[in-house]
């Protein structure tokens, strides 16, 4: 058992390690969304708490203008779960990981489901099968993001005040994005699918509710999917 227990330990800290990367891009994301939160005509610790009750950026980022726009609350409470309909996808892809563990394991785990932490996960359970070692991999790399994600936001927060107005920090959201999707355009379908979803968002941007970002996923994923299913059928 303490064999077991030390190599654990040991895939946690290697999932934290495969996360350090990632916050060199999620980190700046995070400064931004606290600098917006301390910038928006709402209370700063309600945009701070974006951070650990919604945990996505681009939804964290939608909820602040909107709130700051006076929105109701449906509406905004809607935009966040739209823009999140992405993570609907990646629990699918886990769940044959995380079957037949404890709820609230599941629980737990499912909310440290976001787009670093899936790109984590997914290695860490390919690299080690064994169900126990590729969770200690996940929650490792979980926790760093999580703890990065809100000091992050938090330092955002405190120093927003005193950043000047013509600092547009916001730039820093689609660098991110940009830098985040390049790396996986290794493959023709997902060029495909990168294509399309950004021509569907510009088409859809006038779309309510930020559903453009929505339709563009789906597109995108129905774009990377048509031709590969297609040569399967060849075959």
């Amino acid at each position: 058992m303490t064999i077991a227990l030390a190599t654990r330990r040991g895939d946690a800290v290697a999932g934290a390690q495969a996360m350090v990367p990632w916050l060199l891009g999620v980190v700046p994301f995070g400064l931004v969304i606290g600098v917006s939160a301390a910038r928006a005509d709402i209370p700063t610790l309600a945009g701070v708490l974006t951070g650990p009750v919604i945990f996505g950026g681009s939804a964290q980022v939608a909820t602040i203008e909107l709130l700051d726009a006076g929105a109701a609350p449906l509406v905004v409470v809607g935009t966040a779960l739209i823009i999140n309909l992405r993570l609907v996808l990646y629990s699918a892809a886990m769940a044959a990981h995380w079957r037949g563990t404890p709820w609230w394991w599941r629980a737990g785990a499912a909310y440290l489901l976001i787009d670093p932490t899936f790109a984590v996960g997914t290695e860490g359970y390919r690299r080690f099968p064994e169900r126990g070692r590729g969770h200690a991999y996940y929650l490792g790399g979980g926790a760093v993001l999580w703890v990065g994600w809100l000091a992050a936001i938090v330092a955002g927060a405190v120093a927003g005040a005193q950043l000047p107005a013509w600092l547009h920090l916001e730039f820093v959201i689609p660098l991110y994005l940009i830098g985040e999707i390049v790396p996986k355009l290794s493959s023709p379908a997902a060029r495909r699918a990168v294509v399309t979803a950004v021509i569907v968002a510009l088409v859809a941007l006038a779309a309510p509710l930020h559903l453009g970002v929505a339709i563009a996923i789906v597109a995108g994923l129905i774009a990377g999917r048509t031709r590969t299913n297609a040569k399967e059928a060849a075959r």
